[in-house]
């Protein structure tokens, strides 16, 4: 008897188990299938893409040399115009995203979205097999228990059709037996007769089910005023309300002053101003900032290894900080190995370059109408190319990062050094970019290179590397510099008037050189000899010396000629400064004159 009913049991346990997974098979695939849909919805952009694909296909092709191909590559300065970062400029349909924004972030502070911490739901796992085990002994144990009481006899249980009759047999005999008696009490005495009838009906009332009863309505009790307890009372004074959290972002406080108006603008530009979408960006940010631990990682030391390959220098045109990507540094076989040979290192790489960006960002203005972008050069000179899985690794995990995290700080990708194999790529990726993001992108091959950097960057910021005149020495970045543009088969002069007695010194570069260079001292007395300071002589392409620095002490009233001598057929950019220094004891020639 005990072996049936266990037997029972367990099949009965099994079967409903069976239930339970096909149930659970059915449901978690439509709840897996539902989350994807809603997560597609908010980057649609298939509008831009074929607008952009079709902008694309109309470029002319390049040609093969290097020149054709960068003139070609090289959109003007007024490609892609920055917006503006003040709330009073924007359109009124920007005004409206971004006060939504606003009111969404604010009940999200309210309630500590931001800082909520987000647990996946568990997956429900079969139980271990000791688990089974028990659970079989302590159902056997019950059963023995069971077996050991005395049984005791129980009234057989009859089916539902069975009761339901028997009650409507029950009610026809107290029928039956109740007329006769009311029909005697009424000859006798009116009162029996009442009261019989009383007994009828509680008799016939009795044998209907409960459930049939109209229930009357129970009367409501009275309110009572709320009474809290003493423990209650203390419970609610000793818990503050919690007001808004506080969230910060690049070093500044979420709805704190405009600057967050600069930041929010910003996640909703990358999201083309819908609301919903810049919201997800920005709180998948926040809480992305707080597991790769950017508040401590500002602050760490990472070494100086890779100092060379990614740095700050000057500004461009317009006020932007200027960042360098030298991808040529990575030749070096040992600073590669070191850097990308394995995943940890890989990592580390990582951690390096979002500690750089995040330095170089707090330096930023997020007031409205300040500086709040950078200007990238990507250096691809010695690129070590697609063949080095892990750059490309390192590279794409970077992208990604910044891509997701980092909306709208960049004003203008510049690419000098192009090699044929990167723009074969670029014509691949650029349709599924958006036109917004290819007019930041701009393409230079090696001859081109300087002279696209001027366009955006001037001399005195520029380094020399790079076709500028930026360097440690005899002059700062805030010594101007004068470009003039050489004609073909010219000759151009350039003359420095000097009238007091002077230490004179000047900087000379012509862009890509091949021409002839030469300096003298003419001075105005007359009877007096010129002085020959540099002989004329030719500049190769690829000078040791890159910068021509010359001076000369002046003891009289004269000028300075410098003469660039361009025999090519192609126009060449000058570019100089000079400056003055006072000798010691030094006094005009006009008083020198009198003197005498």
């Amino acid at each position: 008897m005990a072996e049936e009913v266990q037997k029972t049991e367990s099949q009965e346990t099994a079967a409903q188990v069976e239930e339970v997974v096909v149930q659970t098979d059915h449901v978690q695939p439509a709840e897996k299938t539902a989350m994807p849909a809603v997560e597609k919805e908010a980057p649609v952009t298939l509008p831009e893409t074929d607008e952009a694909s079709n902008k694309e296909t109309e470029t002319p092709k390049s040609s093969s040399g290097d020149d054709a191909e960068s003139e070609q590559k090289v959109p003007e300065s007024g490609s892609f115009k920055e917006e503006s970062t003040r709330v009073g400029d924007l359109p009124d349909n920007e005004k409206k995203a971004l006060d939504e924004l606003k009111q969404v972030v604010q009940e999200a502070l309210n309630k500590h979205e931001f800082s909520a911490k987000t647990t996946p739901t568990p997956t429900p796992t079969p139980a271990p097999a000791a688990t089974k085990e028990e659970e079989k002994k302590e159902t056997e144990a019950v059963v023995a228990e069971e077996e050991k009481k005395p049984e005791q006899p129980s009234e057989p249980t009859k089916p539902e059709p069975e009761i339901a009759a028997q009650e409507e047999k029950e009610t026809e005999v107290i029928e039956e037996k109740t007329a006769p008696e009311v029909a005697e009490a009424a000859e006798d005495d009116g009162a029996k007769t009442v009261e019989a009838i009383e007994e009828t009906v509680v008799a016939v009332s009795s044998s209907v089910p409960q459930e049939q009863l109209p229930q009357s309505p129970e009367p409501k009790p009275e309110a009572k005023p709320a009474v809290t307890s003493e423990n209650e009372s203390k419970d609610t004074k000793t818990e503050p309300e919690m007001g808004p959290e506080e969230v910060y972002i690049w070093g500044i406080p979420l709805l704190a002053d405009e600057r967050s108006d600069v930041i929010l603008l910003k996640f909703l530009r990358a999201r083309d101003f819908k609301v919903k979408d810049a919201f997800t960006m920005l709180k998948n940010t926040i809480r992305w900032r707080k597991e790769f631990g950017i508040d401590d990682l500002i602050g760490q030391d990472l070494g100086d290894d890779l100092d060379k390959t990614v740095f700050m220098h000057g500004f461009d045109k317009e006020g932007h900080p200027v960042c360098y990507n030298v991808y040529g540094e990575f030749q070096n076989k040992e600073l590669y190995q070191k850097t990308f040979s394995d995943e940890e290192k890989r990592q580390k790489f990582l951690r390096w370059r979002i500690q750089f960006l995040e330095r170089s960002i707090r330096k930023l203005d997020f007031r409205p109408g300040g500086i709040s972008t950078i200007v990238q050069v990507n250096d691809l000179k010695n690129s070590p190319g697609p063949a080095k899985w892990e750059l490309r690794q390192a590279t794409k995990q970077a992208l990604q990062l910044l891509q997701d995290n980092y909306p709208e700080f960049v004003a203008k990708q510049v690419f000098i050094n192009v090699p044929w194999w990167y723009l074969a790529v670029n014509r691949m990726i650029s349709p599924f970019l958006t036109q917004r993001t290819r007019s930041k992108f701009v393409f230079a091959g090696p001859s081109k290179s300087a002279e696209t950097l001027l366009r955006y960057i001037a001399a005195e910021q520029l380094p020399v590397k790079y076709g500028g005149l930026s360097k440690v020495g005899e002059f700062a970045a805030t010594d101007a510099v004068t470009e003039i543009t050489v004609k073909p088969a010219a000759k151009h002069t350039v003359e420095f008037p000097v009238t007091e007695e002077c230490h004179l010194t000047w900087e000379v570069r012509v862009v890509g050189w091949e021409v002839s260079y030469g300096a003298e001292f003419v001075p105005s007395t007359e009877g007096s000899y010129t002085v020959i300071i540099q002989k004329a002589k030719k500049l190769a392409s690829n000078a040791e010396q890159p910068v021509v620095c010359d001076s000369f002490k002046i003891v009289e009233p004269g000028k300075v000629v410098l003469t660039i001598d361009n025999p090519t057929s192609k126009k060449k950019k000058l570019l100089y400064r000079l400056k003055t220094k006072p000798s010691s004891g030094h006094q005009s020639f006009k008083d020198e004159l009198c003197c005498a």
